[in-house]
């Protein structure tokens, strides 16, 4: 695959890499003298590198879902307009050719503004819009961005029109390509800062995607790319970057820094290794951590060869921080080294919207604000997920029915027709509403946030028990007698909501006075017990059929239909197809709580 426009670019070459990309920082008054040793005083050198992470399309503090200003319990802010604002603070006291801004990737999926332009206004089309993340990012100035995961979701054509859009390059030196194993986009980026006392500090950029990638994107990458693992690449690359000269190296990793994987054996390489990777390859002094969707401001890991501490850091989602590494360097028989480094993150509700983006993108802004208000159909009654977690219940099961039709009438006429089709649904946001009377297309976008797609997995009745079985972790062992408080019952062990399924076409119960693995009692079909050798076709979102959740068997059953639609799209196709949302179609309670047979609620 070639690299397309952000190719590599400079003079110094690496043998069957390409060269540096390589930037030119004017002089500025940051370096200062010092003692050294033999007299000589040192010359002093400092600098900021800032980092954002998980944009997820949001440029305006903005809720699409609730067609209002976001806010949350924590009364986070949200947005590039906000970043803007604290990257021009820091520009002002550091001096803006003192500093550096990357970003450690999942820029250009998430909201209704970033959906838009890769489905509705497409980015590809002919004449076709410049993303308005792109918009935001150059007006702002990024020097580099890391791919993320999601970079992905949309087709290789989105992502590299999005990187054409672009000022800045898209890294990823473990995207490769599939045959030549060649890097598919610019490993790395390299700039060379201008000190008072005539020396350059060359900093160089290392960006690292998730290795997941090529199972959640699978039909978009597969037989084009591949995905090394993260320490695997920086153990090639990192010693490359010191050998062109560079005095500071940075990694932004779309990776985060628990390492472990949350797709078992499915994923061939760690998903969030970036502790590992500053753990185990020499010669970084900093990482920008990615993916974990967690406010990390400053951690610090020695690395196992060198005992040299690497400073990492996390800003929290969706622009609500700004991480700031702040790097002091010292000058010693002609080369320039790392002092020290530090890191911490600015809080984005302290800063107001930028007026320069905010103008910038008015039109955009207005035209999706305008999309997501349609008007789609009707609602019979109001369906609400605050209790979705705990008890079965008509929103969830709404999401299942359609899910379930689709299944049902893509396979009619076919070979798996005759089996029995169950339906499974996550709690994707306990706010989620769909109100009683019009229905819009945002309220569809909040019940189903995700840009999940659909499919088709056959399952014996032996495997949905134990897909059930691992489901049921989600909730807290909980004795029989005494009161059951809803707010204590969910999320064992740290299980997000959209980790546990209900599964809809049977009907169990889920005893948590038990221990995990022998919760599920009383699994039916039409009134009679599911046996060991029965069979469904299962409809489920991608993200579980690929492994997401690590849930069991669904991965590797036989996959009987897919689509590229998205199931929010389904859900509203369906209600623009009926145009009434009406529950007695399909509220129905499946399943339920116990504790010794008694139930909960």
């Amino acid at each position: 695959m070639p690299l397309g426009r952000r190719k590599f670019l400079g003079s110094s070459v690496v043998t069957g890499a390409g060269a540096a990309l390589i930037g030119t920082g004017a002089p500025s008054a940051a370096a200062a003298p010092a003692s050294g040793g033999g007299g000589r005083p040192a010359r002093r050198y400092a600098f900021t590198v800032m980092g954002t992470t998980d944009l997820h399309g949001n440029v305006f503090n903005w809720d699409y879902a609730a067609d209002a200003e976001f806010d949350d319990k924590d009364h986070n802010d949200v947005g590039l307009a906000k970043i803007s604002t604290l990257v021009r603070r820091v520009r002002e006291e550091k001096g803006a050719r003192n500093t550096l801004l990357i970003d450690a990737g999942d820029t250009i999926q998430g909201t209704q503004l970033a959906y838009y332009y890769a489905k509705v206004d497409p980015i590809t089309g002919p004449n076709g819009p410049v993303h308005p993340m792109a918009k935001a990012m150059n007006a702002i100035g990024y020097d580099a961005a890391a791919l993320g995961n999601h970079e992905f979701n949309y087709g290789l054509g989105v992502l590299r029109k999005f990187e054409e859009h672009c000022d800045f390059p898209l890294l990823g030196a473990n995207a490769v390509d599939a045959k030549s194993l060649r890097p598919a986009f610019p490993p790395y980026w390299m700039k060379r800062l201008h000190t008072p006392c005539g020396g350059q500090v060359k900093v160089a950029v290392l960006g690292l995607t998730n290795p997941g990638v090529a199972i959640w994107d699978k039909a978009h990458v597969q037989g084009k790319l591949a995905f090394p693992g993260l320490e695997e690449q920086a153990a090639k690359w990192v010693p490359r970057l010191r050998s062109m000269g560079a005095d500071v190296v940075i990694v932004s990793a779309h990776s985060g820094t628990s390492g472990t994987s949350s797709y078992g054996d499915q994923l061939p390489h760690v998903e969030n290794a970036a502790a590992l990777v500053a753990e185990r390859v020499p010669g970084i002094d900093a990482i920008l951590v990615g993916h974990a969707h967690v406010e990390v401001p400053e951690r610090r890991v020695v690395n196992r060869e060198s005992g040299r501490e690497v400073v990492l850091s996390e800003p929290l989602k969706w622009g609500q921080r700004l991480t700031v590494f702040d790097f002091e360097l010292v000058r010693s028989r002609g080369r320039w080294s790392v002092d020290s480094v530090s890191a911490k993150v600015l809080n984005s509700n302290t800063a107001p919207e930028d007026p320069r983006i905010t103008r910038l993108l008015r039109s955009e802004q207005r035209k999706v604000v305008a999309y997501v208000n349609q008007v789609i159909g009707r609602s019979k009654a109001e369906m609400t997920a605050a209790q979705a977690p705990y008890r079965d219940t008509p929103v969830l099961d709404f999401i299942a029915f359609v899910q379930a039709e689709a299944v049902r009438k893509a396979l009619a006429g076919g070979a798996y027709a005759k089996l029995p089709v169950l339906s499974q649904a996550s709690c994707f946001s306990r706010s989620a509403t769909v109100p009683a009377g019009a229905v819009t297309i945002r309220s569809m976008a909040a019940l189903y946030p995700f840009d999940n797609t659909l499919e088709a997995r056959v399952l014996t009745g032996k495997q949905l028990r134990e897909y059930l079985e691992f489901s049921a972790r989600y909730y807290v062992r909980t004795p029989a007698g005494g009161p059951v408080d809803p707010a204590k019952l969910t999320n064992a062990d740290g299980i997000p909501d959209y980790n546990y399924d209900a599964v809809s076409g049977v009907s169990y119960e889920i005893d948590i006075a038990r221990e995990p693995g022998r919760r599920i009692g009383k699994l039916s079909f039409e009134g009679r017990p599911v046996a060991d050798d029965a069979r469904f076709v299962l409809a489920v979102n991608n993200y579980r059929a690929s492994g997401g959740g690590n849930f069991p068997q669904v991965a590797k059953a036989p996959q009987v239909w897919s689509t590229s639609e998205e199931i929010r799209n389904v859900i509203i196709g369906w209600v623009k197809e009926t145009g009434e949302i009406d529950p007695a179609r399909f509220a129905a309670e499946e399943w339920r709580l116990t504790r010794d047979g008694v139930p909960v609620f």
